[in-house]
């Protein structure tokens, strides 16, 4: 049977539908494309002019990095910056938002997103290649979710009192959760399968009634109780779905379930030209493997003498042809690509970096979140 799709329940921020006749692995698939890989618009630079607050300039920051922007039509409505031309950032790879707010009166003054405001583009000399992505941004891109909504509920940033200041310039990019969770479209993605449990794939723990201690979800109203002595069929094999997803409002659930697919559609096709491209390279006579595969010398047996240095004594096992952090390395530490864990460029680092200003509360700063 083919698969299928019913939706059950679609709102403004979430959709419950039913996914059927594919496997488990294909639901878990599509479930962590949609939590990590919908790429948004998220605050990613922010420069601090002025913060007389009671709160550092790093809480500040991260609370700006955390708000959801508008994000409809993302792939086509801006670049990633690791992809422009620019030296630094442009209109076609990034969003300029600024946030001004001085409090004058006795009462205390809550700083919220609604308070960000989104500057209008303008060319810039250095910027990339001329496109077309200005054209394909609706109006309230880049702009705070739910701003202007009397019915929404504003992220709130910070309180100030008479007296105080805070004036900060962000720039949002483009990116995916698996980068930082600032980037997520979803808050909450999560489904379930087998509601009776007749695959026996849980293990309920109770101590005298097991339904009254572990109660049926509404989805069991899907599907046909177990009858009384039914017998365990070990070749039974989930095949019915129900997902629940819910998003942070920067993309409709229905973008995101849809460019999930996509994602997945596409990861699978990279792995089939993948396939054929290795199963087309020429073979050495007698050999079934790949000739650039082949050539390559074999490294040195295990325990055999390997290069070291007194900074790092610890040479690789797999003796100078594959390092644990780099490629073409003959250390742990690595002379290739890759770097360690630790490493300041290695592994996605997300914490900020105070990369100018004087370092005083009120004075200028910039902020790499």
């Amino acid at each position: 049977m083919e698969p299928s799709v019913q939706v059950r329940d679609l709102k403004r921020d979430r959709v419950n539908f039913v996914l059927e006749n594919v496997d488990l692995s294909f639901a878990n698939s599509l479930r962590r494309v949609m939590m990590a890989e919908i790429p948004t618009v998220a605050i990613d630079i922010v420069e601090v002019e002025m913060n007389t607050t009671v709160l550092p300039d790093e809480f500040i920051v991260h609370r700006l990095g955390m708000i959801p922007l508008n994000s409809m039509n993302c792939d086509e409505a801006l670049r990633y910056n690791r992809d422009c031309t620019c030296s630094v950032s442009c209109r076609y790879c990034a969003i300029q938002l600024v946030l001004r707010v001085s409090c004058n009166d006795n009462e205390t003054l809550h700083v919220t997103s609604d308070h960000l405001e989104v500057v209008a583009q303008t060319s810039y000399d250095d910027e990339g290649e001329v496109g077309d992505e200005l054209s394909k941004r609706s109006e309230e891109f880049g702009h705070p979710v739910g701003k202007g909504n009397p019915n929404h509920q504003p992220v709130l940033i910070c309180k100030i009192r008479k007296g105080q200041e805070l004036r900060v310039k962000c720039t949002a990019k483009k990116g995916i959760a698996k980068e930082h969770a600032k980037w997520s479209a979803c808050s909450a993605v999560s489904f379930e399968y087998d509601p009776y449990n007749k695959l026996r794939h849980t293990s309920h723990w109770f101590e005298v009634d097991e339904r009254a201690e572990w109660p049926l979800s509404d989805n069991a109203k899907e599907e046909e109780p177990p009858r009384e002595n039914e017998g365990f069929d070990y070749n039974a094999v989930p095949k019915r779905f129900y997902f629940e997803v819910e998003t942070v409002g920067s993309v409709s659930p229905q973008e995101v379930v849809l460019k999930g697919l996509r994602e997945l559609q596409a990861k699978l096709a990279n792995l089939i030209l993948a396939v054929q491209s290795t199963s087309d390279m020429p073979s050495i006579e007698g050999a079934d493997v790949p000739a650039q595969m082949a050539m390559q010398p074999p490294g040195p047996a295990w325990g055999a003498p390997v290069a070291t240095s007194p900074n790092n004594p610890y040479a690789s096992p797999s003796g100078g042809q594959t390092g644990a952090w780099g490629g073409g390395s003959d250390q742990w530490s690595g002379r290739g690509s890759g770097t360690s864990p630790s490493s300041n460029t290695g592994w996605n680092s997300t914490s900020p970096s105070w990369d100018s200003g004087s370092g005083a509360w009120g004075g200028a700063s910039s902020w790499n979140i």
